[in-house]
């Protein structure tokens, strides 16, 4: 099989350079900012928009952290990259984000690591019936897209401050979420209430992420801390035009029709804005990268939605770290409101 040729690397702007008025910047996905010297977790990645920006990442010299909750898929998404990119630094973590004790165990040894220079929060159980719930008793989708991520989170975040605060450019949080939080009707009053519907729960867990994420980045900008924190939305991926990896993405694995086949792109493409914001120079805490028609191509800066009311953000925060049986280390934040 012949490989896909290595992402392009190029010297990085300087992480403060202005962005010129009213103008979106160009981001090239196949020439990426020189990763080399940076570390990089990312979760859900033995598969799908993880395992591909964690490729991608790879590619551009960064040590990529692969978090995943199976041991031999980790290792079969370890060998797929090593394939594209001979010589990458990969290393593995093991974490099931339906389970509290593990996403602890986890968190813990990652805060281990001697940096962190991003961390990709993109894995997140699929299951939609309503029946299932985590090791600990809660909604799966609230429990492994929203409350594993608020412990990472909290266990990584002292050594995220370090890593900016000693290199002088800020650590990165990027926060994966979906297109479908616009079709949220009403604001989020109350991070508990989820639906017998599994997808109206996919997408309440979504827009619960988005709302962690911009209060994080608001917390962090408060305290004048160097970590960015960003939310992503991938657009449509879709297995019929992904790439094909040994074991990540082959006859060996199923694959699942989608109707919207015809005008989605690829796993590899979705993972873009979650690299762009991982990567860009140019991207700042608290905004959100979108693909460019809102369902495929290149990302761009889009306009995040309140999705909750100003006055009930301090609510669903404190609900958020109550369920993850963690307080979030913002040093000398204050909540809104």
């Amino acid at each position: 099989m012949a490989r896909t040729p290595r992402t392009t690397r190029r010297t990085p702007a300087a992480p403060d350079t202005p962005r010129a008025p009213g103008r979106e910047e160009a981001w090239d996905p196949a020439r990426l900012d020189d990763q080399r010297g940076r570390t990089v977790v990312v979760t859900g990645a033995t598969s799908g928009i993880g395992y591909f920006a964690a490729e991608q990442l790879a590619g551009a010299g960064a040590r990529v952290v692969l978090a995943g909750r199976s041991p031999a898929r980790l290792r079969t998404a370890r060998a797929a990259i090593l394939e594209q990119v001979p010589g990458a630094a990969v290393d593995e973590v093991v974490v099931d984000l339906a389970s509290r004790a593990s996403v602890a165990g986890a968190a813990a040894e990652l805060a281990g690591l001697d940096r962190i220079d991003g961390l990709l929060l993109n894995g997140g159980s699929m299951a939609m019936k309503a029946s299932e719930t985590t090791e600990d008793g809660l909604p799966m989708q609230l429990g492994t897209h929203v409350v594993a991520n608020v412990a990472l989170v909290a266990g990584t975040l002292p050594l995220l401050l370090r890593t900016g605060r000693d290199t002088g450019v800020p650590a990165r949080i990027v926060h994966t979420s979906t297109g479908f939080v616009e079709r949220l009707r009403r604001p989020l009053t109350d991070a508990l209430r989820t639906s017998g519907f599994g997808l109206v729960a996919y997408t309440r867990a979504k827009a619960l992420t988005e709302v962690f994420g911009f209060e994080l980045d608001r917390r962090l900008r408060a305290a004048g801390e160097p970590v960015h924190s960003l939310v992503v939305r991938p657009g449509v991926g879709v297995d019929a035009r992904t790439p094909r990896r040994a074991g990540v993405r082959d006859e060996t694995v199923p694959g699942r029709r989608n109707p919207y086949t015809p005008w989605a792109q690829g796993k590899d493409a979705a993972a873009w804005p979650a690299v762009r914001a991982l990567t860009d120079p140019r991207a700042r805490g608290g905004e959100l990268y979108v693909p460019e028609n809102g369902v495929r191509g290149v990302p761009v800066r889009g306009e995040p939605r309140a999705l909750a009311a100003p006055d009930r953000v301090g609510h669903l925060w404190r609900q958020l770290e109550d369920l993850a049986g963690v307080t979030v280390p913002v040093p000398g934040a204050g909540s809104p409101g």
